[in-house]
């Protein structure tokens, strides 16, 4: 953990995180794309005082109303308390980021190089050692050098936490705006991205939720190979809703839109994940019933903060946050506040209550299933 997660306790009520979660994620992934950010140094630059930092995406790319977007974020709140310039560094395609990373260090010009995903951390395990004097922050692995800070959140986490909305309302009637569930039928679904160890701890703590819940419920379960390809994500859940699901859970970045069109196209509902999808893609929130969130932006804006005050040393090494650090959470969805049952918040402080104190195992780990 880092200094500033270790001195803090989650439940103190005077307790002043630096951005308010909820309204950074109200505003939306979406301020992202119309906001300007600036690039490489000038030719001027040994004048220049600003911390310039430059943060390369996901396979997934920017403008997913998720996890990029949200990384995005977070410096952008730092850049409000201190003198920051952002290049963001558009990269999809993971074979090219050894390069896209070694180029970046090799220009000698950025105070912090900024990685989304655990697609960046091959490559990062040369790079770092090859540019020991460069800064990294890895989000969801860890690079064990002292120039990286690897930020991984607690995924199986609230992704149990989404298995218990899901295995909860799959037994309640609900309809909103000619959506319904079949409550006599416990059946749920999960639509992955990559089928690898990372996403395997979104499915397996999904569907561990879910029979916390109900030991009978069916979780159907399918993977599209990627993260952008929103055609087949939905085809999937289609796939899914047809065999009896009525709740789709996705983890699969910018391609879960598909689940959330294939949820519209069959009447049934979805879960979103890492932001509060029903407000960054508003046209769906009347079928996202809630979503597994993880406040990414408030890690790269501790780390862009650290940096700009010349204190690196307190954000690095690996740090993994989770329900006791309120670094994850389950959020139900905007047009669904008032509507759902009250033993679905009952059943989710239960669960949360007992993951922190340690009566429920939530299978694999923040880092995935090994």
């Amino acid at each position: 953990m880092s200094n500033m997660y270790n001195n803090e306790d989650s439940g103190d009520a005077d307790r002043e995180p630096t951005i308010n979660r909820r309204s950074v994620l109200a505003a939306g992934a979406t301020l992202v794309a119309g906001t300007t950010l600036s690039g490489c140094m000038s030719d001027d630059s040994s004048s220049n005082s600003a911390t310039n930092i430059a943060i390369v995406s996901s396979p997934a790319g920017f403008d997913d109303n998720a996890f990029n977007d949200l990384a995005v974020q977070g410096l952008q709140a730092a850049q409000e308390e201190h003198d920051i310039e952002i290049n963001q560094v558009e990269e999809t395609e993971q074979s090219n980021y050894q390069s896209t990373q070694s180029s970046l260090a090799e220009s000698g010009e950025y105070d912090l190089i900024v990685l989304v995903s655990y697609n960046h951390t091959e490559a990062l395990t040369q790079n770092a050692t090859d540019y020991p004097d460069q800064n990294w922050m890895l989000i969801n692995d860890h690079v064990d050098e002292p120039n990286v800070a690897g930020y991984t959140w607690a995924n199986h986490e609230m992704s149990y936490l989404a298995g218990v909305l899901g295995g909860t309302m799959t037994t309640e009637d609900l309809s909103h705006e000619g959506n319904s569930n079949s409550p006599d039928n416990a059946h749920i679904g999960f639509v992955g991205g990559v089928d690898g160890s990372l996403i395997n701890a979104f499915e397996e703590s999904y569907k561990a939720g879910a029979e916390w819940v109900n030991s009978d419920i069916t979780v159907d379960v399918g993977y599209i190979g990627d993260y952008s390809d929103t055609d087949t994500a939905s085809s999937i859940a289609s796939s899914q809703y047809d065999n009896g699901a009525d709740i789709i859970y996705h983890a699969a970045a910018a391609a879960g839109q598909g689940v959330f069109e294939a949820a519209q196209e069959n009447s049934r509902f979805a879960i979103g994940v890492d932001a509060d999808q029903s407000k960054t893609l508003e046209q769906f929130q009347d079928v996202i019933i809630g979503s597994a969130v993880k406040y990414i932006n408030e890690g790269t804006q501790e780390v862009a903060s650290a940096v700009a005050e010349d204190n690196f040393e307190s954000v690095s090494g690996a740090n993994t946050l989770g329900l006791d650090d309120e670094g994850v959470d389950v959020v139900i969805g905007q047009a669904f506040q008032d509507s759902l049952p009250n033993i679905v918040s009952q059943n989710i402080q239960d669960a949360k209550d007992g993951i922190t104190s340690g009566d429920i195992q939530v299978p694999c780990s923040a880092s995935g299933c090994n």
